[in-house]
């Protein structure tokens, strides 16, 4: 059961943790309760439905691939390069959104500098490692991922006291504006595609059947959305003024020690995500669009703090247009690619069965709504 399902459930829950979740209680606050909860309901329900396609995709593929060699393989080869250009660009804005977070991060443990410096810094840390190939360990970031865990169930705990103020919190509110305010950034909370080959990896060389990987997914997605609704109600309890990224608000609310643990795990979290992002754009830049060594190194240490400092630090933003427009394209290629998987070798053994077509439908409309919306507002 624990190597199974628990560990394997474990790895896609830490993928999906991330930057995503400091944005979740300002939406909640924003947008109403009922609201909330209604988004995180059907993107959790999206994202399970379509993190088993992508399983189903490579079970379904005697070779292995990237994401954009799957594309290239079910849709052609016109498919391949739009898919990795929003990739890599997705990635890109991505790694600007944690340099934009990590200075809340800094702030716990070295609250004398200003912002600009903390991104600066952590920018350095992080490339530097990309650069001379500091190893993260898989362990360190999942046990970081618990402590973060820990703490915002303790900061649910210490908002108990202030129970009052989660049921006087609006709602709902009126108006799309408001209504449609938590799509890109909730889907963007559910981003972790890149568990999936990971996990079936996994499954092969344990010896585990794929058939555990629906159970996998199910309970690797749901526990993320209970961490972010605990997160949400936990903001909102504490907090005077709920900040877009939900960190700087909890600042004089819990115990300074808490508060500088939080802000240093929150650091290494961060950072060891990162530079596995970084990565995979450096190995995309080399083997997909063929670059050089050098250059690709160049452009993943350089690009992200040329875009921090063009303009694009706003965390709200940012999170709303990465998950709105790239999370949201890499939904609709997945579904596609799936359909097209499925013709191919409808009698392969496949973990997950051709889904009604009110499902297709729903999946669609979810991820085409989110790009409409965000590149239009």
């Amino acid at each position: 059961m624990y190597r199974s399902i628990i560990l394997p459930a474990g790895i896609l829950a830490a993928t999906i943790i991330g930057a995503g979740t400091f944005v979740i209680p300002f939406i909640f606050a924003q947008a109403g309760l009922i609201t909330g909860l209604f988004y995180l309901t059907i993107s959790a329900a999206a994202f399970i439905f379509v993190y088993l396609m992508y399983a189903d995709i490579i079970l379904r593929t005697e070779e292995n691939h990237r994401f954009a060699g799957y594309a290239e393989f079910y849709l052609g080869k016109l498919a391949k390069w739009p898919t990795i250009f929003l990739t890599i660009v997705g990635m890109f804005f991505i790694l600007t959104i944690y340099l934009i977070l990590s200075a809340s991060f800094i702030n716990f443990f070295w609250p004398t500098i200003p912002d600009i410096y903390k991104a600066a810094v952590f920018w350095f840390v992080a490339s530097l490692a990309i650069l001379l190939k500091i190893n993260r360990l898989a362990v360190s970031e999942f046990l970081t991922v618990l402590g973060i865990v820990a703490i915002i169930l303790v900061a649910f705990l210490y908002g108990l006291k202030n129970s009052e103020r989660i049921f006087s919190a609006p709602l709902i509110t009126l108006g799309w504006h408001q209504f449609l305010l938590p799509y890109g950034a909730i889907l963007f909370a559910f981003a972790g595609k890149t568990a999936i080959p990971t996990i079936l990896g996994y499954f092969r060389s344990n010896n585990q059947h794929v058939i555990n990987i629906k159970p996998v997914v199910i309970l690797g997605v749901i526990l993320p959305a209970i961490v972010y609704l605990v997160f949400a109600v936990a903001v909102i309890n504490l907090s005077n003024t709920i900040s877009i990224n939900s960190v700087s608000g909890l600042a004089g609310n819990l115990p300074n020690w808490l508060m500088t643990l939080f802000g240093v795990l929150g650091f290494i979290a961060i950072w060891s995500t990162y530079i596995v992002v970084g990565r995979d754009i450096e190995k995309s830049l080399i083997h997909d669009v063929k670059l050089s060594n050098y250059l690709a190194a160049a452009i993943v240490f350089f690009l992200p703090m040329i875009l921090y400092f063009s303009g694009l630090q706003n965390f709200l933003e940012m999170v709303k247009t990465t998950g709105g427009v790239f999370v949201g394209i890499e939904g609709l290629l997945i579904i596609l690619m799936w359909k097209r998987a499925v013709k191919a070798s409808p009698t392969a053994s496949g973990v997950f069965k051709k889904p009604h077509h009110f499902i297709n439908a729903f999946l669609f409309f979810v991820f085409f709504i989110g790009i409409i919306y965000e590149i239009i507002y």
